[in-house]
């Protein structure tokens, strides 16, 4: 039962570990092009009307991507709720792309982006 339990966990981290890199790519391709969009403008001599829309469309993208981001984020978090249910919590699934920094850390960092945004917000 616990060999079957985790040959399950393995398939699930395996398919996380791939849908995380999946979205940190698509992040990644996107926000190189919107970096690129403006430069090919300006390299190319055009007026600054020139791809407004696409640029604002991408920006939408952005947004979306880093939303779907966070939910698999989350996904992972009760994942690992799940594994420690079924009596895997000692162990370590492989796959990674790093050492996961302290719960209250992330909490911490979370409670200061949200102060910074407030702060810019008011000024």
């Amino acid at each position: 039962m616990l060999k079957q339990r985790r040959m399950a966990a393995d398939q699930v981290a395996a398919g996380l570990f791939e849908a995380e890199a999946a979205i940190d790519a698509a992040l990644n391709k996107t926000a190189a092009l919107t970096a690129t969009i403006p430069a090919a403008r300006t390299g190319a001599g055009l007026s600054a009307l020139f791809g407004q829309d696409a640029l604002e469309r991408l920006s939408e993208t952005i947004a979306a991507l880093a939303q779907a981001r966070r939910g698999i984020v989350e996904t992972h978090k009760q994942l690992a709720e799940v594994k420690v249910q079924i009596g895997l919590g000692a162990v370590t699934m492989g796959g990674g792309d790093g050492e996961k920094p302290p719960e209250n850390a992330v909490a911490a960092q979370a409670a200061n982006v949200r102060t910074l945004r407030r702060g810019a917000i008011a000024a």
